[in-house]
Parts: structure tokens; sequence; C-alpha cells
């Protein structure tokens, strides 16, 4: 009876232990637990800070909760369209005189970089200077300013001028902040508010920069000069859609502009200076890349021998 006794004393004991023992572990783990809790806690509460939205507006949010994304990775698209063509100087100049309204240009330009029935890389507008000269049309792209004041307003360095004058956006950067559209005084930028026309069948594509394909909502879209086509050495999509002859487009250190329609090639230098050419809204020293030769449709040419003869008469 004693040895049971004992054992069974040293039984209670060795239980008692390891009770204590559990106890004691599971003390620690359920302090630890805490501490990790605690210091979880405190760890996903970050600095606050103000951030704007893509649909412009200003939000603000926990600096831990926000997801850098590696924007600085270009793709090879994104690096050669950012680069531009070394050597070249782009330049358009329309024709007024000639413009029909076809609206091929407008046609040609939409199938080329996806775009919605309502939106406009490049729009001809019913213009009149005065009560007693007769309308005209006007096409009007992105004027490719040298001095854009939409570039220096965007702050994520979405859209850019490239060394061959060409002014274009990147849509992988661009935030949808809609600074470049107020700041454009050509209104040559619109903002997709939708999901683009070709969405569904460009997925999975490769994004073009110099093309701007695909779409993307929440991103301004604008006129590329056509930079693809300029790469493959082949004319805008305007230009050579146009069936009467209103666009020229070439090389200003060249000096030489071909005529998409005819084909044929002439001198910038003396097209302008012929034709009294003229760039838009050129006070305000955006420094244009598109110049405009007059509304004109004379019947004969004018002379100072004509002119004078015209005083003598009366």
């Amino acid at each position: 009876m004693e040895e049971e006794s004992k054992s069974s004393k040293s039984k209670s004991r060795r239980e008692f232990v390891k009770n204590i023992g559990l106890i004691g572990l599971g003390g620690v783990a359920l302090g630890g637990s805490l501490y990790a809790a605690k210091h979880f806690e405190e760890k996903k509460k970050g600095q606050n800070v103000k951030l704007l939205t893509a649909d412009g507006k200003l939000v603000e949010v926990d600096s831990l909760d926000i997801k850098h994304l590696d924007v600085d990775r270009l793709t090879e698209f994104q690096e050669r369209g950012r680069e531009g063509i070394r050597g070249k100087s782009w330049v358009m100049v329309v024709d007024l005189s000639k413009c029909r309204n076809a609206r091929k240009c407008i046609d040609s330009c939409q199938s080329a970089h996806h775009l919605r029935p309502e939106q406009y890389h490049i729009n001809t507008l019913q213009m009149k200077d005065t009560d007693r000269t007769p309308d005209y049309h006007m096409p009007k792209p992105c004027q490719h300013c040298d001095n854009p004041p939409c570039v220096s307003v965007c702050p994520v360095d979405a859209t850019f001028k490239r060394n061959d004058g060409i002014v274009l956006i990147d849509n992988e950067r661009c935030i949808g902040c809609r600074f470049c559209i107020a700041a454009c005084p050509y209104s040559a930028r619109s903002f997709n508010w939708f999901e683009p026309k070709d969405a569904e069948k460009d997925k999975g594509l490769t994004y073009d920069i110099e093309l701007n394909v695909p779409q993307k909502k929440g991103t301004i879209t604008k006129c590329c000069f056509s930079a693809d086509r300029l790469r493959i050495n082949q004319l805008p999509y305007c230009v050579s859609a146009c069936p009467n002859g209103v666009y020229y487009f070439g090389d200003e250190n060249e000096d030489a502009v071909t005529n998409g329609t005819t084909k044929e090639t002439v001198r910038l230098s003396q097209l302008l200076k012929d034709n009294g050419a003229y760039q838009l809204m050129e006070e305000l020293g955006t420094k244009p890349r598109v110049f405009y030769l007059p509304p004109k449709n004379r019947l004969f040419p004018f002379t100072e021998e004509s002119d004078n003869q015209n005083e003598h008469k009366s």
C-alpha cells in the first residue's frame, strides 16, 4: 500500500510539473502572439500621404498601403519611342485652299489609333475670317510645339518632346490628372473616359508609345504625328489618306516636304515664303511645328506689275 501511495504521489508530482510547463509554454506563446500582434498593429500604420487619383480626386492614404510600380523599366517600344529618329526635325504644312472637308484624314487616323467615333487626333473645323469672306475648312492636329506647355506641367513625365520635334504621351506613366489638357491652348488632347473601342481586341498587345495603342481608360490621347509610320520611312496616316493634296510633311533639317497626294517633294522654305504661311497663335510663344497656307483661291497670280496697271486704270 505504501508503494502504491508513493507511486501515486510521484505520478501526481510529474503531472503537476508537466502541467506547469505547458502553462509556461502557453504563456510564452501567448505573450509572443500578443507582442507580434501589437508589433503588427504598430507597423501597419504609417504616415498619411495625399495622392491625386486618376479621376482627379485628392485622397489621403496610409503610406504602407501604397503599392510602388516600377515605371522606369521601359519596354523596347517605350525606349525607342522616347528617343525619336536621329537627325530629323519633322514639320507639317496644311494648305487650307485645298481642303474640301473630305474627312478621309480623320477616318484614317481614328482607324490607326483605335479611337472611338467621338475621339479625334485631328479634326476639320469650319472657319470664317470675316463677314465678307467665304467659309473654309481647317484641319487641326496637335501642333507639336517646340515650347510645349503640356510637357512642362506633366508631373510624371508622361508627356514629353522628342529630339525630332514630336510630342508624345506614354500612357503607361499617365495618371490622368489632365493638367496637360488645361495647359494646351490648341485643345489638341482628349481624355479616355470610357473603355477603348478595341479593348477586348487589343488585350495582350505590347503597348506601342509611337502609335499610342492599346488605348487605355483614364489616360490622355492625342496626335502622334504618326511616329510609327515615320519609323518605317512612310508619310503619316492623315497625309497619305487625303485625296485633295492638303498636307505636306517632311524634315525641316532637309528643307523638304512631300505632298501626300501628288507625292511631289518641294522646298519647305520656298513653300512657306511664296504662300504667306503662318502658325496658330504664334504670339503665345509655343513655336508650333504645323504651318498653314492661307485659304486663297485666286483666278490669276498677283504681281506688282498687275497691281500698278490697276492703279493706272483707276
